[in-house]
């Protein structure tokens, strides 16, 4: 069973904001509870306060369930919430309002007077900016703020009280709304903030991915581009010699299927360049592509001297760490460093962020595993601390350079 903390660390940065969020604005009914709800106990009678207390969990009921829909709007997955924003503000309203006539006019006691008081002042001020929370219009905000103050003032003057108290009521309204309203405005805007930086994180990822296949495709169509309109034109008049009864037409033809197997011989030349690339290239690449994601990445490495097989399946490595760094965590820092040490080449990449194991074990790492262990290889990968992973290949460089040395004398035979 997950426990808490892994289930934190399972979540990406985006997701871990919008939870906090949430949960910022769930603890104002909390709030609510134990600093209205509780000290009415202690200030009036317990029947009214009992009356008191159920009002102000239904009302923090509301308000969670409203701040709820509120932020699944705002982040596009529900309608505005009109209907609990309005009811909300009139269940404040009455809530408020009501309180502050049962202790005026019916109890009459100065105790349930400031009890009343402040359930209606917080009623008010938490209802003003869960309802902010679902409005983008910053009037509008502004006219609900002045509306909730200039009624709480007009009813306490109504029942009875002075005009410096229906100030102070007022004030402290226009403080309160108006810093829980630029809380929600604030936290609404950082939230948007946080999910279009990720977006564009993602975006930059797959645009360095697209420019790496326009460079290969750029790579072959130079290639196949002038054999192919060479290829037609002597087909084209291979055809025309045939049928005039000319025997330069076999020339013609054994000249086209000499630049086809030419051909075919630059696209393999094209694929294996591509896929058994220098490791300086791959570290080049890697850092290029993990920078654009906005993930920190250092580079500790030299591939000068190193056998062109063994650069070849490090850097298989370097790929296939690179796009598990990418797809399977949320990392902010990879470090990559290749170093030699009694005779073995050691490539470590190490990243922060996993949400993750199950990459030690897929098909992709099996397969440099597989590739490592033609020039002698062996690959370590898993988890090493907290929410960091580690990729170990290591290679014989004598076995590197017996390879290379049996293949160059192979061509040469």
């Amino acid at each position: 069973m997950r426990g808490p903390e892994s289930w934190w660390r399972g979540k990406s940065t985006p997701a871990k904001v919008e939870t906090y969020t949430r949960w910022s604005f769930h603890s104002f009914a909390v709030a609510e509870i134990a600093a209205v709800g509780l000290s009415a106990f202690s200030q009036v009678g317990s029947q009214f306060a009992v009356w008191l207390m159920v009002t102000v969990c239904a009302h923090a009921a509301l308000g969670m369930l409203t701040a709820a829909r509120a932020l699944d709007w705002t982040r596009g997955r529900r309608e505005q919430p009109l209907r609990l924003m309005w009811t909300l503000g009139v269940t404040s309203a009455l809530i408020a309002f009501g309180t502050m006539f049962l202790a005026r006019r019916i109890l009459d006691d100065a105790d349930a007077d400031a009890a009343a008081g402040g359930l209606a002042a917080t009623v008010l001020i938490i209802g003003v900016g869960i309802i902010a929370l679902g409005i983008r219009a910053r009037r509008r905000v502004l006219m609900l703020m002045a509306g909730f103050t200039a009624g709480a003032c007009a009813v306490s003057l109504a029942l009875g009280a002075p005009w410096s108290d229906a100030l102070t009521v007022g004030l402290v309204l226009l403080a309160g709304t108006s810093f829980l309203s630029f809380t929600s405005a604030f936290s609404v805007w950082l939230l948007n903030a946080v999910f279009a930086l990720d977006e564009a994180r993602e975006t930059r990822t797959r645009l360095a991915v697209a420019e790496e296949r326009l460079r290969f495709g750029r790579d072959l169509h130079d290639v196949m581009g002038r054999n192919l309109a060479v290829i037609a034109l002597k087909s084209e008049l291979a055809v025309q010699l045939a049928r005039r009864g000319r025997p330069e037409a076999v020339e013609q033809m054994i000249e086209v299927q000499r630049i086809a197997h030419e051909s075919q011989r630059e696209v393999r030349d094209v694929v294996r360049g591509y896929r058994e690339s220098d490791l300086s290239v791959e570290l080049a690449g890697a850092q290029g592509v993990l920078t654009a994601a906005g993930i920190d990445c250092e580079v500790s490495a030299s591939a000068e001297g190193l056998p062109l097989d063994v650069q070849s399946a490090l850097g298989w490595v370097v790929r296939e760490a690179t796009t598990n760094v990418l797809r399977h965590g949320d990392a902010s820092r990879c470090g990559i460093s290749v170093r030699v040490r009694e005779g073995r080449v050691v490539l470590t990449v190490e990243n922060d962020g996993t949400r993750t194991t199950s990459g030690s074990g897929g098909s992709g790492l099996a397969g440099l595993r597989e590739r490592l262990a033609a020039v002698d290889g062996t690959l370590e990968a898993g988890p090493v601390g907290e929410g960091v992973f580690r990729v170990v290949a290591e290679v014989p460089v004598r076995a590197g350079a017996a390879s290379q040395a049996s293949a160059v004398s192979g061509v040469t035979s």
